[in-house]
């Protein structure tokens, strides 16, 4: 476009065509070719997670976590060819109300228990947006000692509104973490309700973390999770808190008198510890390999891994089941129309679940 400041009535002044801009698109691109990654076989994937290798781990457990029917299908048969290797860990579960100090916890556990050797995997269940399903993962952010040491690998995973798919998940990575040769497993819960039971059934070890302050014994009893502990820790006893720290868990111990007796025999124990200054850690520890010495020692190791497996083939089942359920085309079709039915109060929800139900047996 020609300058209007060009013309002859201006005299004495005159305005260049300036340099021709470039093009927005780079010429370049279509001379790229994307490469693909190439996918590795079941056979490369083992071979290369026995090695220790955490890039092909890290793949791995993304192939685990994949909802494509054939990346679930080569996911299982590494699992499969992986499980003669696994077995060989102490699997730790950390749960606590958010805000208690899991994340900073945690890094401090991994150096302390690194320290006698051995290798660490920490898997973390971060929760997931309900609006946009989307998650943070950044737990790794608060572990800055253990993202950077060479014998530990975090792996953060997202709820994705499935606690139960996730934890199935969860279970099937721990099976290759330990065939990588990671002989300690710490296992970090969204710290709402559902996600410890699924948790519970698949570590050795139950930690639970609380905090000073949050409410008398009465409290604790209501929270169903204090019956899955091992061992409760009160964090952030330091400072002004400490006494604060040492009231509460005297709460706790008058709250575990009031539970059953634990199968393991074992009697919770309580105990104070400050995460971020490193206060209290060794005793923690003293006290979850005093537990693993006294379980080995009665059976209760065993028959507990052994029922974590029956749950979990049941859990199993009950997955597959209700994904057959729902894709299962009649009863998509037929969805619809009872929702329909149930929101304008012509059928209540168990008659229309009926006749779902119904027709999905008929049609097996």
């Amino acid at each position: 476009m020609e300058h209007p400041e060009n013309s002859k009535e201006y005299k004495g002044l005159t305005v260049n065509s300036g340099v021709a801009q470039p093009s927005s698109v780079n010429p370049y691109l279509a001379q790229r070719k994307r490469v693909r990654r190439r996918q590795f076989t079941a056979g490369e994937f083992v071979e290369g997670i026995v090695k220790g290798d955490v890039t092909v781990l890290s793949q791995a457990v993304t192939l685990v976590e994949s909802v494509k029917p054939e990346h679930q299908a080569l996911a299982q048969e590494v699992i499969e060819k992986c499980l003669p290797y696994s077995g060989n860990s102490v699997r730790i579960g950390i749960s606590g109300v958010p805000g208690a100090g899991k994340s900073t916890s945690i890094d401090e556990f991994g150096l302390h228990v690194l320290k006698r050797g051995g290798k660490l995997a920490v898997l973390a269940i971060d929760p997931s947006s309900e609006r946009s399903k989307g998650s943070i993962l950044g737990d790794k952010t608060r572990m800055e000692k253990l993202s950077v040491h060479p014998d530990s690998f975090i792996r953060p995973s997202p709820s994705a509104g499935s606690l139960g798919g996730v934890a199935r998940k969860t279970r099937e990575t721990i099976i290759l973490c330990e065939a990588a040769g990671f002989d300690k497993i710490f296992v970090e819960t969204v710290g709402v309700g559902q996600s410890e039971t699924a948790v519970h059934s698949m570590v050795d070890f139950f930690l639970l973390i609380q905090l000073a302050g949050t409410g008398d014994e009465l409290q604790g009893i209501k929270r169903g999770i204090m019956e899955m502990a091992d061992g409760i820790i009160i964090n952030k006893a330091d400072g002004n808190n400490i006494e604060k720290a040492k009231l509460a868990a005297a709460h706790f111990r008058n709250a575990l008198h009031l539970f059953p007796a634990p199968e393991s025999g074992w009697t919770p124990q309580v105990l104070t510890y400050s995460g971020f200054y490193a206060i209290g850690i060794k005793e923690i520890w003293d006290m979850v390999y005093q537990y693993i010495d006294f379980v080995k020692a009665n059976g209760y190791f065993d028959y507990r891994r052994n029922e974590q497996a029956k749950y979990w083939m049941y859990e199993t089942i009950n997955e597959h089941l209700r994904d057959s359920f729902y894709h299962n085309p009649e009863v998509a079709v037929m969805l619809a129309e009872q929702e329909k039915e149930v929101l304008a109060g012509r059928a209540t929800s168990f008659v229309a679940a009926r006749k779902l139900l119904d027709i999905y047996m008929n049609k097996r």
